[in-house]
């Protein structure tokens, strides 16, 4: 059975000042490389025979730092990208319930049919993000993948796994540089780690 080590990028000035991402591709900050190298220590024993990241800068980063003891390629994967926010990219919640109050509106009571203006739907970023999971077939189950996302993807794809309703996804924390395990081997798939930072003993 496959395990599928899941884990966010580290923090980002976006992250520190809580403003809306998306597709905006931002790099790492120092905070976030900290956090990232203290991860590659975490996760040092792990075998790992893959590595799969969104191919933003934030999460090639994050993906590379990881890779790198392993001596492996990053396989950048555009599914796995954050859902693309459009005009309010950059902006905090607090901007978009001034500008857009009926999107806010629509994020405080997360329907399935919340559509950043000049953006993605969000129906379309789950069919895309579910679209990474054929890439898996192709590994046996003595195999240790390592993904690098986004909150929205890995959520994503844990509700997926998991065949949980999306609308479970806005209940579930995925702080910076977390990680989360699943064993993976349809139909059995467990979830045995969740958002674990517990690595940041004094979240630096």
């Amino acid at each position: 059975m496959p395990r599928l080590l899941l884990v966010r990028h580290g923090d980002t000035d976006f992250n520190a000042n809580r403003r809306f991402m998306g597709h905006s591709d931002i790099e790492l900050s120092p905070l976030g490389m900290k956090q990232v190298t203290r991860l590659k220590d975490y996760i040092a024993d792990e075998p790992v025979t893959a590595v799969f990241a969104s191919d933003l800068k934030r999460t090639m980063m994050t993906a590379s730092i990881l890779a790198q003891p392993r001596g492996l390629s990053v396989i950048p994967c555009p599914e796995l990208r954050e859902l693309h926010y459009g005009e309010c990219e950059g902006l905090s919640f607090e901007q978009i319930g001034i500008q857009y109050p009926e999107v806010a509106a629509q994020c405080m009571s997360f329907t399935l049919d919340l559509n950043f203006p000049g953006g993605e739907k969000y129906r379309g970023f789950i069919k895309r993000v579910r679209s990474f999971v054929k890439k898996l077939k192709a590994y046996n189950p003595k195999d240790t993948i390592l993904i690098v996302a986004h909150s929205g993807p890995i959520t994503a794809l844990l509700c997926h796994f998991l065949g949980l309703p999306m609308r479970h996804a806005m209940r579930w924390r995925i702080d910076t540089a977390s990680l989360s395990i699943v064993y993976y081997d349809p139909p059995d798939i467990y979830l045995t780690r969740f958002n674990d930072i517990s690595y940041l003993k004094d979240r630096i």
